[in-house]
């Protein structure tokens, strides 16, 4: 090849090379920008999932509850205390009052009288089965306790207490403890209130029940923590 064809041969590879090394970090910043602005196809138009974090909860903020299992009755008042824990008896049974409000414990005393009280917001007020926010639940402490906790709730026509189908059943097993969804669970009650024959599902605060609370059965369960993420739970 004559020098001079050589010579320019080595001059074109000298400046194409960083023509194309800017061409090509264009396309890349463009496309970048293109999906900051439109969103990619699979989120696009709907709100996107929260992750789950490494104890099955999801990420985000909440409200802690802390339901903890006692050998001997507190004496200690507290009323209007706005602590994030409820004390209950390490064996046996005890009634949790629900009142719809904010998110606060307004007795955490389950221990004196077998009753205690918590308030928390209407979490499905059209009941559609899609809640506003979710509860998620999960033993700790000694390995062995188990709980059982129910929705339960009066017919004001006559006076009857009914208590849901389903019910949260937590067992501390060893290991690590991760958390479940119970938003069906404890934020509802499934009952056969007209006498069909068919279940109904009624939101906590539905007007065709009232006086709502918590049945809480402790079998040795030390710890029950319960966490309330502003996240839907579809119970269809």
């Amino acid at each position: 090849m004559p020098k001079a064809r050589k010579k320019i041969h080595k001059d074109l590879k000298i400046v194409l090379s960083p023509l194309m090394v800017i061409f090509f970090l264009t396309v890349v910043v463009f496309m970048v920008l293109w999906g900051v602005q439109y969103g990619s196809t699979s989120t696009r138009g709907r709100a996107a999932k929260p992750g789950l974090t490494g104890n099955s909860a999801p990420s985000g903020t909440h409200y802690n509850l802390n339901i903890i299992g006692v050998p001997k009755n507190k004496t200690a008042s507290m009323t209007g205390s706005s602590g994030h824990r409820i004390f209950v008896p390490l064996e046996g049974n005890c009634k949790i009052n629900l009142s719809m409000g904010e998110f606060q414990v307004l007795d955490g005393n389950c221990t004196d009288n077998g009753q205690s009280s918590f308030q928390l917001p209407n979490p499905d007020p059209e009941n559609d089965g899609i809640t506003k926010y979710s509860v998620y639940a999960r033993a700790l402490g000694k390995p062995g306790g188990k709980s059982t906790m129910t929705t339960c709730a009066t017919d004001p026509l006559t006076g009857e207490e009914w208590c849901s189908v389903y019910t949260s059943v937590q067992v501390r097993t060893k290991g690590k403890s991760a958390f479940t969804n119970v938003s069906k669970e404890l934020l509802y009650i499934y009952v056969d209130l007209d006498g069909d024959g068919q279940t109904e599902r009624y939101n906590l605060f539905n007007d065709a029940l009232q006086d709502y609370f918590w049945s809480y059965d402790n079998q040795g369960l030390k710890l029950l923590q319960l966490r309330f993420y502003e996240v839907s739970t579809d119970v269809n």
